[in-house]
């Protein structure tokens, strides 16, 4: 009951918003409009800004109603939730532009006020040409809308790195890692591009392949279709795994706890049938003749999404100077926890920001709105000889596209520092 008022009171505070963004783009697309000579043709332009409005918004209502009870986004409200995003982010650019112009407008007329100049009205008229080059700008992000929806969402990328450590064995001088994450299984759309990214993973020839996190949306079933990719996947050292929020059901209505257990049960069986060992709070040695380095992975934990993880459990029985490796979904694990333990964790690794599946990343500059609720939200950062490595995820969630943020596929080599290149 709690967990229904809460959506609805989002649902009420984002109509608030969402009508205000509406109601002030259409100011700046009046004026262009109204410089169409022909009065039928305006009014059937204006008309029809606001009919393609309304009817993308409620089909995309209907598709978020309908995914709260059956799992599953039907095909149609799927694609307007993803034109609702787009003309949404371009309108949300748009009225960049009107309202600079209208702080102009605002200090121009006090201007003109203060001075006693005599105006037909307070505020200057807005101008056609600057409504017309806002518009123009805002239609690029749109077509990188359309693109992501397309073809970004598989434009697979493979980040590789290479890290030093003073205190890595020997013999792991040269060990590579490959590391994808958050799956979301149940979003794809098309099994041949998933294949042609999971065959860009197994031609890295990692010693290690792990997984990160939220194997699927909400359902074990989701995953069936790609378990023989998983399958196929080979690495000398092993092939580890975690689990990921969207892993344990908790965003759905089950029709009893028992079905929601099954659920999960089946989940990590099927971790076993790919050939991953699925660590929970536990951890592994991974030997080279005469030395080894641990492999651990944590339960979910994350800042608003459920501390299941014990850290403590995971690390168990290690020595303290043994080198460490974890793997923990939510970066916010790493952030409160992690990277201040007694236990030293040399490098972890994590997903579950997507890096907001869209943003900016090019030399010098490097956004994404997801910065706002993760500061490091994707790449490498090092605290006090701690490294720690978010991957941008391998699927998608929600939005069913990539902008500037594409899937990502993490290659790291471990070195030890002063060891043979």
């Amino acid at each position: 009951m709690v967990r229904t008022e809460i959506f609805f009171m989002v649902f009420f505070f984002f109509f608030v918003i969402l009508f205000l963004i509406e109601i002030y783009a259409f100011q700046g697309f009046r004026v262009v409009s109204n410089s169409i000579q022909s009065d039928p043709l305006r009014l059937m332009t204006n008309w029809t800004y606001w009919l393609l409005t309304i009817v993308l918004l409620l089909l995309t209502i209907y598709g978020i109603w309908q995914y709260r009870k059956t799992f599953q986004f039907p095909v149609l409200s799927k694609w307007t939730l993803n034109l609702f995003i787009s003309f949404l982010v371009t309108k949300i650019v748009f009225i960049v532009f009107v309202f600079s112009e209208d702080i102009y407008r605002l200090v121009f007329g006090i201007g003109t006020k203060i001075m006693g100049t005599e105006t037909s009205s307070f505020l200057p008229e807005r101008r056609l040409f600057f409504n017309q080059l806002g518009l123009a700008v805002a239609a690029v992000p749109f077509v990188s809308f359309l693109y992501g929806i397309t073809k970004g969402k598989y434009h697979f990328k493979v980040h590789k790195l290479s890290i030093e450590f003073d205190d890595l064995p020997e013999k792991f001088n040269g060990f590579t890692i490959a590391q994808i994450s958050d799956f979301h299984s149940g979003s794809f759309d098309d099994h041949t591009e998933v294949e042609r990214g999971i065959e860009l993973l197994a031609e890295q020839k990692c010693d290690v392949i792990v997984f990160t996190g939220d194997l699927v949306n909400n359902k074990a079933d989701e995953f069936e279709p790609y378990l023989d990719l998983f399958k196929n996947l080979l690495a000398p050292s092993g092939k580890y795994s975690i689990l990921g929020n969207h892993d344990y059901g908790d965003y759905v209505s089950w029709p009893s706890p028992e079905e929601k257990q099954k659920n999960f049960d089946k989940l990590c069986d099927l971790h076993s049938q790919a050939g991953f060992t699925l660590l929970r709070d536990e951890n592994v040695l991974i030997e080279k003749e005469d030395q080894s380095i641990a492999m651990s992975g944590v339960e979910n934990w994350g800042l608003g999404f459920g501390k299941r993880g014990n850290l403590e459990k995971a690390m168990s029985g290690l020595p303290k100077d043994l080198f460490k490796i974890l793997l923990s979904h939510d970066p916010t694990h790493w952030e409160n926890e992690v990277k201040t333990s007694e236990h030293l964790v040399r490098l972890c690794l994590s997903g579950h920001t997507h890096g907001a599946q869209m943003g900016v990343e090019i030399p010098g500059v490097k956004f994404s709105p997801v910065q706002f609720r993760y500061p490091h939200w994707a790449g490498l950062k090092e605290e006090n000889g701690r490294f720690h490595y978010i991957n941008r995820g391998f699927g998608y969630l929600g939005f069913a596209g990539r902008v500037g943020i594409w899937p990502e596929i993490t290659v790291i080599e471990l070195r030890r520092k002063g060891g043979d290149s």
